[in-house]
């Protein structure tokens, strides 16, 4: 629907954008969401392939503060997600368990955004190329083609990402806000996915937690439960010093390094291999607040977990911060 209007436009259908579109929707104004990718979720991401599934971006959260608690006891009384563990095994073969519960997706990482999504006007494959003021509100233009026009804007992908989007349409907010924002830092992560013909090595309950360089984390996603059948499916994450380093090194080179250097853990040749490059994986320096909404009848808003605190909890908290923000403003 080319050159229609709403209340708000969310770029982004990650868990921030997400949960703002919801709370929006729900105070009971006409919201659209618009993201790049082919599904919602963002890095809450899983992926198929012809043996396997695998959870290869964000591997389960916890919950710390009583408003994301109250978020997880629904989403888990909605048969959503379920308690994986309370710790992972350390590289000596150790478990450590520190009784903190880590949650994940029944049927993988996506399956809280692919609730949330539902009821929404929500169109994917739709990359937002330029966000421009007017006098009634802003106008996105996708790339291809085609425009869309909203009284409000929440921008809630990675904080460079939205910058540029506000660059392309000459859109400049105050001085310290965009000190703030230019200060926003995400570490990069290889992502690689490897199927095994046979059981890995991994202990329960599917986890290891390593020094961090060149690999921070591997994941056994049979024994997580997002795997069904015959072998394993592993996510081995790249520590991000490594990834940075060898961000434009070819799949073969990366992949080689990967495996050698979790092979302790495999127990099996690679019978199937993947990466991902995820450019923006964590925030490693944060804007101070859970959000920026500027003042007015039009505002611009951005948020995420670059945003007052990094992780799903942290992505969560800044959507419900944000909605609040535009909400105040347009109700």
């Amino acid at each position: 629907m080319a050159n229609s209007v709403f209340d708000v436009c969310v770029v982004g259908a990650g868990l921030s954008g997400l949960l703002a579109a919801r709370e929006l929707k729900n105070r009971g104004l006409r919201v659209l969401v618009l993201d790049k990718g082919r599904g919602v979720g963002g890095r809450l991401s899983r992926r198929r392939t012809d043996g396997g599934a695998f959870d290869h971006g964000a591997q389960y959260f916890t919950a710390r503060s009583e408003v994301f608690r109250r978020l997880v006891k629904g989403w888990l009384e909605a048969g959503l997600i379920r308690e994986w563990a309370t710790g992972f095994s350390l590289p000596d073969g150790t478990l450590k368990d520190d009784g903190e519960p880590r949650y994940r997706g029944v049927t993988g990482m996506t399956s809280v955004p692919k609730f949330l999504a539902q009821g929404l006007d929500v169109q994917v494959n739709s990359r937002v190329v330029k966000i421009e003021a007017h006098s009634s509100g802003w106008q996105l233009s996708l790339e291809g083609g085609g425009d869309f026009h909203g009284r409000s804007v929440i921008l809630t992908a990675p904080a460079p990402q939205s910058l540029q989007l506000m660059a392309a349409g000459g859109t400049v907010l105050p001085d310290h806000v965009m000190s703030d924002l230019n200060r926003i830092v995400y570490d990069p992560c290889l992502a690689l996915m490897v199927r095994l013909e046979h059981a890995s090595l991994i202990p329960e309950p599917g986890g290891v937690w390593l020094p961090g360089e060149p690999v921070s984390w591997i994941a056994d996603n049979s024994q997580k439960g997002v795997c069904q059948g015959a072998g394993s499916a592993i996510t081995i994450h790249a520590g991000p010093q490594y990834s940075r380093e060898h961000w434009d090194s070819a799949e073969a080179e990366v992949t080689t390094t990967l495996v050698a250097e979790s092979s302790t853990w495999l127990g099996a040749k690679p019978i199937e291999t993947q990466l991902h490059r995820w450019l923006y994986s964590h925030p490693s320096v944060l804007y101070p607040d859970r959000c920026y909404c500027q003042n007015g009848e039009t505002p611009l808003a951005l948020a995420g977990d670059g945003f007052g605190g990094a992780r799903v909890e942290g992505a969560a908290l800044s959507g419900l911060a944000v909605a609040d923000a535009i909400g105040d403003r347009l109700c």
